[in-house]
């Protein structure tokens, strides 16, 4: 690899191929120094809130754009609606479940997020990989209104990568209301989104010199073709960690 290796300095790059994108930065020969920090007592909480805000983002976006979630539905509760963040949590499993049930047992993909109303409650925003019957959906929810739609509004010949993504632009939305507002309080422990489990997708390490270098080994593991997208921390003036790289391949 031309000088560079895993455990020396140089480009560490963390390809992820079933949602065409990488991300990494550059590692220096000797590591900085971390100490662990208790969840609200860094020297900068607003910084670190900003970084889990990042990370969460790009987590759902590998997500949905690994496993190719391009519908996106909504789930409200009628009445007064719900704003008990546990019931929520057993309605939307028990929901999936019979879905699962319905179209005959086999695991499939999906990614929710839940939303507080100001007056309503609870409202969840959900994303799959195929089509689900809006009859067939309300009755396994079976609490109130549901809507079902394929992500548009792309150019033509868009494919289900870009619009996964697009699906995971609008569902980090939600995302990030729960770091940037104030409201109800969620409940520790709880991730602000949740998934099915056994779709997580896997990632492939590349080290180079350069980020010509790590890039164009990551090209190779999508035919050859140059990210459609690149973003650098050289673009970010404050930017105060070390150097950081991001791809998309088209899809």
């Amino acid at each position: 690899m031309q000088g560079a290796t895993a455990d020396g300095p140089g480009w560490l790059l963390r390809v992820c191929p079933e949602a065409r994108e990488a991300g990494g930065t550059f590692r220096y020969s000797i590591p900085p120094k971390r100490e662990y920090v208790a969840p609200g007592k860094g020297k900068n909480p607003e910084r670190s809130q900003s970084e889990a805000g990042r990370r969460a983002r790009r987590e759902l976006r590998q997500y949905c754009a690994a496993n190719r979630l391009n519908r996106m539905g909504t789930l409200t509760y009628r009445g007064e609606g719900c704003h008990d963040q546990v019931q929520v949590r057993s309605d939307i499993a028990t929901m999936f479940r019979a879905l699962r049930a319905a179209k005959g047992g086999k695991a499939f993909p999906y990614l929710w997020v839940p939303e507080w109303h100001k007056t309503h409650g609870l409202h969840v925003h959900f994303a799959v990989a195929q089509y689900i019957p809006e009859r067939m959906l309300r009755t396994a929810w079976g609490h109130g209104f549901v809507s079902m739609r394929l992500i548009g509004d792309l150019p033509v010949g868009s494919g289900a990568v870009e619009e996964a993504r697009k699906a995971a632009f609008y569902l980090s939305k939600y995302v990030a209301k729960t770091f940037a507002e104030a409201g109800p309080k969620r409940i520790a422990g709880r991730h602000r989104y949740d998934l099915a489990q056994g779709f997580k997708p896997e990632f492939v390490q590349v080290h180079g010199r350069s980020v010509e270098h790590v890039l164009g080994q990551a090209s190779e593991m999508f035919g050859g073709a140059w990210p459609a997208r690149t973003w650098t921390s050289a673009e970010v003036p404050e930017w105060a960690g070390p150097p950081a790289i991001s791809a998309q391949w088209s899809g």
